[in-house]
């Protein structure tokens, strides 16, 4: 955003960011001072990690339940047959099936935030491929949205479970609360997302992973993180 759009609200906040980055429990009670909407705002991530995001044994993708919560709930549909219709609808699906669903999203409906799919369904929904893969919505295995158990997904998805991926810039960007939820929980969300990506070290990445960790809220100024209090930090590789 350009600086001669940004609000003077936002830019009296600006003088209140840390010169040098603070630990998550510093960072929590400063992105709570700014309070620059009138809504409540969602808390992210901004994680730059030190991949090669053009090797395909470098991506860093999956999802996690965070402790608090996320404070909403998510749309979620579920590709199915048989049973599993019915026991995706029943954990909260707003829409489960087949072929009739394959044909409604390539119709072009998108209203929902996560797809859930049943092994058997994949070579069906292959195609959708070009439509859902760019709004991060296409299932797949290592996001945990590619499952067997499809109401336990639908579940644990549709009460705001996490599921993230590095950008081509080798950010990975993220959701951890709201910012009416009390500073412990907060809190404990950054240190169980950052823990996640820790465990994620692509084999191959080479030197510093865990480059930089910027928090702020929908509305505010980035506040950056010290990974060096956050023991998220790896040995460089030999």
């Amino acid at each position: 955003m350009a600086g001669r759009f940004r609000s003077k609200r936002y830019k009296e906040s600006l003088k209140n960011v840390p010169a040098r980055p603070v630990t998550v429990e510093q960072a929590v009670p400063i992105l709570k001072k700014f309070q620059l909407a009138k809504f409540d705002e969602t808390v992210n991530l901004v994680v730059h990690l030190g991949i090669d995001a053009k090797q395909a044994d470098q991506m860093v993708r999956g999802s996690l339940s965070l402790p608090k919560g996320i404070g909403k709930t998510r749309r979620v549909i579920a590709f199915a047959q048989g049973s599993n219709i019915e026991a995706a609808r029943a954990a909260g699906a707003i829409e489960a099936g087949a072929d009739d669903l394959i044909k409604k999203i390539n119709d072009g409906w998108l209203d929902f935030d996560v797809a859930i799919a049943t092994p058997d369904m994949m070579p069906k929904i292959t195609r959708l491929g070009k439509i859902l893969g760019p709004q991060g919505k296409m299932p797949s295995p290592k996001a945990g949205t590619v499952t067997t158990d499809v109401a336990t997904a639908v579940r644990e998805y549709a009460a705001g479970k996490v599921e993230f991926r590095n950008d081509a810039g080798g950010n990975v960007h993220a959701a951890v609360g709201k910012l009416s939820f009390p500073e412990h929980d907060l809190a404990a969300n950054v240190h169980a997302f950052l823990n996640t990506i820790r465990r994620l070290k692509p084999a191959t990445a080479k030197g510093q992973y865990i480059r930089k960790v910027t928090m702020h809220s929908t509305m505010s100024p980035g506040v950056p993180l010290d990974i060096s209090h956050l023991d998220v930090e790896t040995a460089p590789s030999a």
